[in-house]
């Protein structure tokens, strides 16, 4: 999705002026009025610091819907919806949104000077990028824990939860001086370790070692020890390839492990229901703000470029496939004289009364007389 903005000078009638682009363009592209109010100037001096910062601005801005759209597409990922259905602004789909836009005098209200208005959407899309950053890490904080704990149920026995696979009856309990060790033992190493584990230390039962469970990878095994012997028994076992598990029975350990996983998985489901909502509406706001700075650059850019007072059409293009080239010829071709010696060669008796003003950053190739700015905006890249 592209669109180019444009402005010429209206010579007094913006609508004529509109129609005549409009006519010229009709076979290669939509044309629509970009309406853009009159703004507070100020001095001109002031316009072209303002035109330098709008540049900055205005890669912002973008980085941030990309961002959106893109915390988005992860949080839909798995869901039957179209991503370009829920990528609205203002209720609109985005094509409408920009090909109907009307500048919201509620928020941004033209009796401000334009260094108010521009500070003012760049404070609402920095705190938007602020609150919805917060939100993603907590989200990803509990989701990775949830994770943690789906894994524990599905992985081997080296990693996995033990409750409900090692019993009660595998387990000394209740003494003074012993306890039960849990080792996870590779396939490879049985023998091993039914050779090894009674002299891995001292103090350990002889004969107390019994497989109780076995995956593709390891088999579980019990071994009995006296207390004082734990660490150093397990510190042996690692040395021989042997993993210990950190495991303790407990009768209600199954349950609890149930009623965090359920917990776990709700609060992942309500976060990720939040972040969608939140990230849907504040991905219109930053498109809407986006689309208000532009109509800043247009206008800026306009005041410097043709003077006061401020008499031009701004118009919104929309190419036609494969038609890209042939509107910018079209457009050169009827406003060249513009640009004086740089507007391709076009002469014009009045062009030293028409200002021309290089500020827009670009190089001689795409240099062009008149204003313009694009917005381009890729579903296809996410």
């Amino acid at each position: 999705m592209k669109y180019t903005f444009i402005s010429v000078p209206a010579l007094g009638d913006k609508q004529n002026t509109f129609l005549n682009i409009k006519g010229k363009l009709t076979d290669y592209a939509q044309t629509y009025q970009f309406n853009i109010p009159e703004f507070k100037i100020g001095t001109l001096d002031a316009l072209v610091v303002l035109s330098d910062d709008l540049v900055k601005y205005d890669t912002v801005f973008e980085q941030s819907v990309n961002k959106m759209a893109d915390m988005l597409n992860n949080l839909m990922r798995g869901q039957q919806a179209n991503l370009q259905d829920q990528l609205l602004v203002n209720d609109k789909p985005i094509d409408e949104y920009v090909t109907t836009f009307q500048w919201n005098t509620m928020k941004y209200r033209t009796d401000k000077s334009l260094q108010e208005t521009t500070g003012t959407l760049s404070q609402e899309v920095t705190a938007i990028d602020n609150i919805m950053k917060n939100k993603m890490n907590i989200y990803t904080q509990n989701k990775n824990a949830l994770q943690t704990l789906q894994r524990k149920q599905t992985g081997n026995l080296s990693v996995r939860n033990l409750n409900g696979i090692v019993k009660k009856q595998h387990c000394v309990l209740n003494s003074e001086f012993l306890t039960t060790l849990i080792v996870a033992v590779p396939k490879a190493l049985y023998k091993q370790w039914n050779n090894r584990y009674e002299t891995l230390t001292d103090m350990v039962v002889p004969r107390s070692s019994v497989k109780i469970a076995e995956d593709e990878e390891f088999g579980l095994f019990t071994v009995t020890v006296f207390q004082r012997a734990v660490d150093e028994f397990c510190h042996k076992a690692r040395e021989e390839r042997f993993i210990p598990r950190d495991f303790t029975y407990d009768e209600d350990a199954l349950q609890t492990q149930h009623r965090e996983l359920e917990e776990a998985s709700a609060t992942e489901r309500e976060q990720q229901a939040e972040l969608l909502r939140l990230t849907k509406t504040n991905f219109g706001e930053i498109f809407a703000s986006w689309l208000h700075l532009k109509a800043l650059r247009v206008f800026v850019e306009s005041v410097l470029r043709y003077g006061l007072p401020p008499d031009f059409a701004s118009v919104t293009i929309s190419p036609k496939p494969k038609f890209e080239k042939k509107v910018d010829e079209i457009m050169v071709a009827q406003y060249g004289r513009l640009g004086g010696v740089h507007g391709q060669s076009f002469k014009n008796d009045n062009q030293d009364e028409i200002l021309d003003h290089d500020l827009q950053s670009v190089n001689d190739s795409s240099y062009r007389p008149y204003v313009q700015f694009e917005l381009e905006f890729e579903y296809e890249r996410r």
